[in-house]
Order: structure tokens, then C-alpha cells, then sequence
């Protein structure tokens, strides 16, 4: 306890120490006292005084409070659009993610195929497989991706609303992976094809597809991860839209669409590994709709450029064995009268195209293809231990698939 005691006179509190009490007045206070020293009336508080102190402090310290609250909510206020709003407001979508999904949801399939192969013992097995598909044309036209059909025997859609149609393959392109499917049904709706090329980085995606083969109709939400990713797909080297949109197998051959809901992609991948999250794969709907439309018309795809070789890769340690100098990319045939007259041989190894070196057999493909039937290029190969520059004119490929 303080060691200080309390003295009321006259309504006044007045706080003093023992050391300051009189001697006289610390047994007992005379009746009536001399007036208080100048140093002991400076200590005297007012209950006034001290009433109005205590209200001055309790309306300072609402004050304060008050402009505490406003700046933190002023604060807040700059991420209203991602706390409360959405990924769809967030990125300037023009529809809502319900709205884009509801656009869509008819135009997507669930597509099951199997295949029969014999094994050594000559038996016949049945293998299952599962993906997703895009209705392009009202007509039946479903695209997909080649390797979702790939050897299939059978293949089976099942649209939005419950009903199963068996399909026919129309027509495959390998190189792009992309195939079309036919159902013969009524009412159907197509997507509308957007502008693949006029998507950025950070734009809304929204994938939808079927899932592990079992949930058809999922819809996931991202972004646009990054353009143009260079991936080696099979055999096939593909320019690719990435989005963090969740992918999973059972996707490929499903649409993404971008915040107007309009068809941006076909997707076709994801990363998958060991702490691999949020890397999905599209291919944009700029490069393979024409493709798509050579295989609705002719059951294959016409005016693709072909040099009229056939080519292999060979690894460095394996060189040797075929008695080669070093590993790379060989032409193994040649087989255009026009490539033939440009001067390529058998085992001329390819360095470069246009000025521009590549990875792969895919890789080099894929460079071939960004140009047109009838285009000049120019190869540099290697024959004997020497450098050569060869030009020769595009064909148009007659590889059917």
C-alpha cells in the first residue's frame, strides 16, 4: 500500500506525504486549522478541475481512435477488388466466372474411348481411356486432342446434360495434337472462337473439362501464367498458353476461355511432379483453328509445309554405332523431287533453318510449319565433316493421318 495517506477539508482532496503532516496533526486535526502554506496549496486539486481533465482525456482519446479506424480502413479499402469482389473484377473480366460457365457448359464433353491390342499370348485387351472435348460446330464437330483419341476403337461423348453418343473420328493432326470427333445429335451448342492473340499475362482463364475422366463439367479459375511456352508434347514441340488454372488428367481436350467467355484455347497439359502445382497448358486457339476447319472439311489438314524429308534424332553416345561424327538431327530420306533438285541428301545432318538453330527433329518440324506452302528456306547442313547452305522451296504435305 502507498505509504501516502488522504486529508479531506473544505470538499478539496488533498494528497500529502506523512514526512509533511505536523506532528500535532497526526493524532488528531484540530477543529479549526491555519490556512495552508503556499507550498501545500500547491498541491490542492479541484473536484472541478479534476472532473473535466477526466472528460477532456476521454474525448481526446475517442479522437484518436476515430482517425486510428479511418486510416486503417482507407487501407483496406485498396484491396477491395481481391478480398471482396473476385478473380472476374479483379482482372477486368467482362463476365462474371457464373456467367462464363453458364455460356459454356453445353459446348464442353466428356469423351471415353478404348482401344484393343493382343499380347503375346494372343489375347485381346481392352484398354480404357478418358478426356474432354469442344463442340465447334453445331453440326457434331467436337475437337480434342489427337493424343486423347490416339488407337482408339471406340469412342463414346457424353454431353452436359446426361446424353451418351458414340463418335466417329473424322480426322487427326499429330503434329499440332489436335483431332475432331462427329456425334450425330440435335441442339447443340457451339463455343464462340475468341482472339487467343490478344490475350496478356494476368488475364482471367476459366477451364473447364473433365477431370480424372469422372467429373465432367468442372470448372476451374486462374490467370494467364505466360505466352508462347515452348513444350515437347509427344513427338511434337507446341508454342503454348500457360494459366495456373487447375489441370488435371481427363482435361486435355477441354476449352480454355477468356473473361468474355469466348474459346482461347484447347487444353492439352500440365506439369505434374513432386511439389508441382499451378502449371496447366493451352494450346491458343489462333494456331489451330484453321486446322481445325481443314479437318472438318477434308478429313485431313491441307496446305501444311513440308520440306519432303524424313528425319531422325540421334544421341551423341549412340553416333558411333551408326558411324556418324557426332549426334543431331540426320535425314534419313528424302522425299520430294524439289528437295532432291535443292541438292539434301541422306545423312546430311540439319543445323539450322532461316538462320535459326533448333533442339530437336520436333523442334526443326515446328519451325517448318511456321512458314507456307510455296516459301523458300534456307537450310545450312553438315556433309563430310562440312558446312553447306542449301535453299528449297515448301510442299504441301501429303502425310495423312
Amino acid at each position: 500500500m502507498d505509504n501516502s495517506n488522504n486529508i479531506f477539508e473544505n470538499d478539496e482532496i488533498r494528497i500529502v506525504h506523512p514526512d509533511d503532516i505536523p506532528k500535532e496533526a497526526r493524532v488528531h486535526a484540530p477543529a479549526t486549522q491555519a490556512a495552508p502554506s503556499a507550498r501545500e496549496s500547491s498541491q490542492y486539486v479541484t473536484k472541478k478541475f479534476f472532473v473535466i481533465a477526466l472528460i477532456l482525456a476521454i474525448i481526446l482519446t475517442s479522437a484518436i481512435s476515430s482517425a486510428v479506424a479511418i486510416f486503417f480502413t482507407k487501407e483496406a479499402s485498396h484491396y477491395r477488388n481481391l478480398t471482396v469482389s473476385g478473380l472476374d473484377v479483379a482482372t477486368g473480366s467482362k463476365l462474371t466466372v457464373a456467367e462464363i460457365v453458364a455460356k459454356n457448359e453445353d459446348s464442353v464433353v466428356e469423351i471415353t474411348t478404348s482401344s484393343k491390342s493382343t499380347n503375346i499370348l494372343g489375347q485381346t485387351e481392352v484398354s480404357e481411356g478418358a478426356g474432354s472435348g469442344v463442340i465447334v460446330n453445331d453440326k457434331g464437330f467436337i475437337a480434342t486432342n489427337y493424343h486423347v483419341i490416339q488407337g482408339a476403337t471406340a469412342v463414346k461423348v457424353r454431353l452436359h446434360n446426361g446424353e451418351t453418343h458414340s463418335a466417329k473420328i473424322v480426322g487427326s493432326d499429330p503434329d499440332n495434337d489436335i483431332a475432331v470427333i462427329k456425334i450425330t445429335a440435335t441442339n447443340l451448342k457451339a463455343v464462340t472462337l475468341g482472339d487467343s492473340g490478344d490475350m496478356a499475362v494476368g488475364d482471367l482463364t476459366v477451364a473447364i473439362g473433365n477431370p480424372l475422366g469422372q467429373l465432367g463439367g468442372t470448372a476451374t479459375t486462374g490467370i494467364v501464367s505466360a505466352l508462347e511456352r515452348r513444350l515437347t508434347i509427344g513427338s511434337s514441340t507446341l508454342t503454348l498458353i500457360q494459366t495456373d488454372a487447375a489441370i488435371n488428367p481427363g482435361n486435355s481436350g477441354g476449352g480454355l476461355f477468356n473473361g468474355a467467355g469466348e474459346l482461347v484455347g484447347i487444353v492439352v497439359a500440365k506439369s505434374s511432379g513432386t511439389g508441382i502445382e499451378g502449371l496447366g497448358f493451352a494450346i491458343p486457339i489462333n494456331q489451330v483453328a484453321d486446322l481445325i476447319d481443314d479437318l472438318i472439311t477434308d478429313g485431313k489438314v491441307t496446305g501444311k509445309p513440308s520440306i519432303g524429308i524424313v528425319i531422325t534424332d540421334v544421341a551423341d553416345e549412340n553416333a558411333a554405332q551408326y558411324d556418324l561424327p557426332c549426334g543431331g538431327t540426320y535425314i534419313t530420306e528424302v522425299t520430294s523431287e524439289e528437295a532432291k533438285t535443292a541438292g539434301l541428301k541422306e545423312m546430311d545432318r540439319l543445323i539450322s533453318i532461316d538462320g535459326k538453330t533448333f533442339e530437336s527433329s520436333s523442334d526443326f518440324v515446328s519451325q517448318v510449319r511456321t512458314h507456307k506452302v510455296g516459301d523458300t528456306v534456307t537450310l545450312v547442313i553438315e556433309r563430310n565433316s562440312k558446312e553447306m547452305t542449301i535453299k528449297t522451296k515448301l510442299i504441301e504435305s501429303t502425310v495423312t493421318n
